[in-house]
């Protein structure tokens, strides 16, 4: 008797002990990763159906937006965290951005597996570090882009003010200012200034003026070369990102009739074909498929006489 009762204690032990390992391998790599981005970076963040990654930014969060809303799912009911989730059981995946109220974009590459492949691990927090660079004003008509630096995180506030221009990004933004602007668009309009180049960088001014009569918020500024294709059966335009290495504007919000000025630093490409147009595109929060586009001159102007 007391043979079979160690019989089946140990049979129940043995079990007990299957299922413990069998439900620790069901568990997934779980990952927390800290991260340092940079405007042209994007971040793969792994998911999991059953599980939540979250985000940490350093500033507010202003929107989110998914690439494809039926196998994942965003949500930013915290100030600064932006939770992800994979609502299919299937292999997905997607692109996702996130916007700040200090004017950072965050890109993601959202990937999941589904529930079948177990070998991949699980992001379950990113936490995002985002260096900061300054334009530097010049008493000459060049531009200087400062160098990338860190910002410390260990006294950050739970919900910080949007960042202000300092006194030489100030100065810039007075000097540069458009006098005369030639608008473009209706209840936004936008209108852009003369070009300053330096060795293959250009940095273009630009104001913004709210023409409707509710206040508006914008997005960063983006740059693109958009031209139509070369087929005469089929007019299809094509648009191609620029990479802008950096922005300064004076506001985000605008209230009805009310203006702000910027400035654009970005890379501009080598050639283009004749059909191009180097565009700068503005919209606003609200209507991000609806942007407000003003042509750039491919060549900046030429300052004084030749030496």
């Amino acid at each position: 008797m007391k043979i079979c009762l160690s019989l089946v204690h140990l049979t129940t032990a043995s079990l007990l002990l299957l299922h413990i390992a069998s439900a620790q391998s069901d568990l997934p790599q779980a990952r927390i990763v800290s991260l340092n981005l940079n405007p042209e970076q994007v971040v793969v963040l792994h998911l999991r159906p059953g599980y939540v990654s979250s985000v940490r930014v350093l500033e507010e969060v202003s929107s989110v937006v998914l690439g494809d809303p039926g196998a994942f799912k965003a949500d930013h009911s915290e100030p600064q965290l932006v939770f992800f989730k994979a609502t299919s059981v299937r292999p997905a995946q997607t692109n996702a951005l996130i916007t700040t109220r200090g004017g950072h974009e965050i890109s993601l590459s959202l990937v999941s597996q589904g529930k079948s492949d177990r070998s991949e691990p699980v992001d379950y927090v990113l936490n995002c570090e985002r260096p900061r660079s300054f334009l530097i004003a010049s008493t000459h008509p060049v531009f200087v882009v400062g160098e990338t630096k860190n910002v410390a995180t260990e006294t950050q506030p739970t919900t910080p003010a949007p960042e202000k221009p300092g006194r030489q990004e100030q100065d810039l933004l007075r000097s540069e200012r458009i006098e005369n602007p030639h608008w473009e668009g209706k209840q936004l309009r936008v209108a852009v200034g003369q070009a300053i180049e330096k060795e293959q960088q250009m940095a273009v001014p630009f104001a913004i003026l709210n023409s409707s009569t509710r206040t508006i918020e914008v997005l960063p500024p983006q740059i693109q070369l958009a031209g139509t294709s070369k087929d005469k059966h089929r007019k299809a335009i094509k648009a191609e990102p620029v990479a802008i290495k950096d922005y300064w504007i004076t506001s985000r919000r605008l209230a009805p009739g009310a203006r702000a000025d910027g400035i654009v630093v970005f890379e501009r490409p080598t050639f283009k074909e004749s059909r191009e147009r180097l565009l700068l595109a503005v919209a606003q929060a609200e209507e991000v498929d609806r942007p407000v586009l003003a042509q750039i001159a491919f060549v900046a102007p030429v300052s004084g006489g030749a030496k």
